[in-house]
């Protein structure tokens, strides 16, 4: 799944192979026997995947239901709240550390590492190479959508707008958490 959202150039298809990448992390730690593990990964992607769909509906509405993410770009200066809490989310499921992602991925590592199962050093290899992967297609989106110049229509770059506080107000809670 992480080597499929390499390859996608719709924002909510790289987010949404993301997470059955994410999947993978957590049945590698059941599967190793840290099931808190587990669930705090769980609970920590649930945070920062639901920030980065509901950032990603921020920057669809602010490019009038553009979802290519080859037409996109410069949104920085555009939409600098959308901005500010899509790269949060980024951080954290990157595994930044300080970052919820941090700490819920380096459990699974920890657990891929210690279990007393065969193979489990192709188990933490897969897993940290994943996590690689991770960063890369995040980061990816991130620059494509936010960095250099817009490639947006011109009637659809004169009219690229921040989306309301009632928009923005939750993605800055789930930003905090």
């Amino acid at each position: 799944a992480a080597t499929i959202a390499i390859a996608q150039t719709d924002i909510k298809k790289v987010l949404a192979y993301s997470t059955v990448s994410q999947l993978g992390y957590m049945f590698l730690a059941v599967g190793c026997g840290d099931f808190h593990a587990a669930i705090f990964h769980v609970g920590t992607h649930a945070f920062f995947k639901a920030l980065l769909f509901l950032a990603a509906g921020s920057v669809i509405l602010a490019m009038r239901h553009e979802q290519d993410i080859t037409k996109m770009g410069g949104l920085r200066r555009r939409i600098r709240h959308t901005h500010a809490v899509f790269l949060i989310g980024v951080l954290a499921i990157a595994g930044a550390p300080g970052f919820s992602g941090f700490f819920s991925k380096d459990s699974i590592l920890v657990a891929a590492w210690a279990a007393k199962v065969p193979g489990r050093e192709w188990h933490y290899g897969l897993a940290l190479g994943t996590a690689a992967l991770t960063s890369f297609y995040m980061f990816r989106l991130h620059f494509l959508v936010f960095s250099g110049e817009c490639r947006a229509e011109p009637e659809i770059k004169s009219r690229i707008r921040e989306p309301r506080a009632v928009i923005l107000q939750p993605l800055w809670m789930l930003a905090f958490f």
